[in-house]
C-alpha cells in the first residue's frame, strides 16, 4: 500500500484554479470532466459504474477507502472513471469483505488520481460555476510548467457532442439466465449496464440477453425478444443517433421497452423530445424523486449530467408520433425530468438507478413495475 506517499499531485481545473495535494492511485496524467459524488458509501460501485466513463470522479464524503475493494460489489469489469479525487483515504482497510486496498486497486487499473485537497472547495466551485474540464497529474507530470497543465486541460474534449458507448459496451452479446420464473429472452442494449442491472431482470424472470451498442434491429429481432431494456452509459445522449433509431424500431414494434439513466435520455429522443446539459448533474445516492402516479417521495441513486427537455405536467403528444406521453417522475432538488411514460405504448424509462447498488433500494419496485407491464403486453396479444 501508498498510503503514505508524499509524491506531490496537482488538479487543475479549465478556469484555471490548481490544488496541490498527494499522489493517489497510479502515476501520470489523466484528462476529463470534473464532477461531483454526494455518496456518503458506495465507493466501489461508483468507481466500477461504466457511467463515469471520461469523468474525474471527486468524492465529496472526507473519508474514502476504509473498506477496501472485494470482488462481489462490482459493477463491471473494470475502475471506468477518468481519475479519482479524495479528501482523505483510509490509512488503514477494516473490513472482513476486503480482498485489497482502494488504493492498489486504482494503481492496477491504470487510474490516476489525487488526495490531500480542499474538495470542499473545489464541489463549491463546480457547484457554482458547473462541472468543468480538469486534469490530474502526478509524478514526473507533476513538473509540467503550470501553463502548459492548463493548455492541456483546455484542449481535451468537452463532454458535450461525445459518444462513449462504444468504449463500455461489451464486444459480443452475454447471456445471464432467468434466477426467477421464466418469462422469456429480454434484450438489453449495453451502453455501460450495471452487474447490479442484470441480476435485478434475471430475477424478474428474464434470460438476459446483454448486446452491444451497435446492434442492429435485425440482430435484436434474432434473439426473439419479448422486451427490450436500455441501460446507464457515459456520454451525450444528443451523439447517439443510432441508439435512437434503433429504439424508434423498438417502438414501432410495440415491443415492451424499460430504460434507466442514459436510457431514460434516448426513449426522450426517440419520442421526439430533446435533451440539454445540466450545470452540474446529479451524482449520489440520496436524490428525492416524486412518482406522479403514487405521490410517493424516493430516494434515489442518480448519476447523470444531461436531462430530458419535455413539459413536466400534463399529457402531451409525442412529437415523433408515438402517441400521448406524460413526465412519470419529477426531482424535487431542481424540477428535472426524472421519467417518462407513453400511454399508447408499453414503454416508460427512469434517469435515475433502480438497481441502486449499494443503496437506497426505494426505486426497485420499478423492475416489478416492468415484468407486469411485460406480462401485462403478452397476456392481451393473447
Amino acid at each position: 500500500m501508498t498510503l503514505f506517499t508524499r509524491d506531490p499531485a496537482v488538479l487543475v481545473l479549465e478556469d484555471g484554479s490548481r490544488h496541490i495535494g498527494r499522489a493517489y492511485g497510479a502515476r501520470g496524467t489523466t484528462l476529463g470532466e470534473v464532477v461531483f459524488a454526494t455518496g456518503m458509501t458506495g465507493y466501489q460501485e461508483t468507481l466500477t459504474d461504466p457511467s463515469y466513463a471520461g469523468q474525474i470522479v471527486l468524492q465529496t464524503a472526507p473519508h474514502i477507502g476504509n473498506t477496501g475493494m472485494n470482488g462481489e460489489d462490482v459493477e463491471s469489469r473494470r475502475i471506468w472513471v477518468a481519475g479519482y479525487i479524495v479528501r482523505d483515504p483510509s490509512r488503514v482497510v477494516s473490513n472482513w469483505r476486503s480482498e485489497n486496498s482502494l488504493d492498489e486497486s486504482l494503481e492496477r487499473d491504470g487510474i490516476v488520481g489525487i488526495s490531500g485537497i480542499d474538495t470542499r472547495a473545489v464541489t463549491r466551485v463546480l457547484r457554482s460555476a458547473g462541472s468543468m474540464r480538469g486534469g490530474v497529474f502526478s509524478g514526473d507530470a507533476a513538473d509540467i510548467d503550470p501553463e502548459e497543465q492548463l493548455r492541456i486541460v483546455r484542449e481535451a474534449p468537452e463532454m458535450t457532442g461525445r459518444n462513449l458507448s462504444a468504449e463500455v459496451s461489451v464486444p459480443a452479446a452475454e447471456v445471464t439466465p432467468a434466477t426467477g420464473e421464466r418469462l422469456g429472452n429480454l434484450a438489453v442494449l449495453d451502453l455501460g449496464v450495471k452487474q447490479a442491472t442484470v441480476n435485478n431482470l434475471a430475477a424478474r424472470g428474464f434470460d438476459v440477453h446483454v448486446l452491444p451498442q451497435d446492434v442492429t434491429l435485425e440482430q435484436l429481432r434474432a434473439i426473439d425478444p419479448i422486451a427490450v431494456f436500455y441501460s446507464n452509459g457515459p456520454g451525450d445522449p444528443a451523439a447517439s443517433d443510432h441508439h435512437v433509431e434503433l429504439l424508434r424500431g423498438v417502438l414501432a414494434e410495440k415491443l415492451p421497452f424499460f430504460g434507466i439513466c442514459f436510457g431514460n435520455q434516448l426513449l426522450g429522443r426517440a419520442l421526439g423530445f430533446g435533451t440539454y446539459k445540466l450545470p452540474f448533474g446529479h451524482r449520489g445516492i440520496n436524490q428525492p424523486v416524486l412518482d406522479k402516479q403514487t405521490g410517493r417521495v424516493e430516494i434515489t441513486a442518480h448519476n447523470h449530467g444531461f436531462a430530458v427537455d419535455a413539459p413536466i405536467e400534463g399529457v402531451v403528444d409525442s412529437p415523433a408520433g408515438f402517441g400521448r406521453v406524460e413526465v412519470s417522475h419529477v426531482g424535487l432538488n431542481d424540477n428535472v425530468v426524472e421519467g417518462l411514460r407513453a400511454l399508447d405504448l408499453p414503454a416508460f424509462s427512469v434517469q435515475y438507478h433502480p438497481e441502486a447498488a449499494a443503496g437506497p433500494h426505494d426505486a426497485n419496485y420499478l423492475f416489478d413495475r416492468f415484468r407486469d407491464l411485460v406480462i401485462a403486453t403478452q397476456e392481451n396479444k393473447n
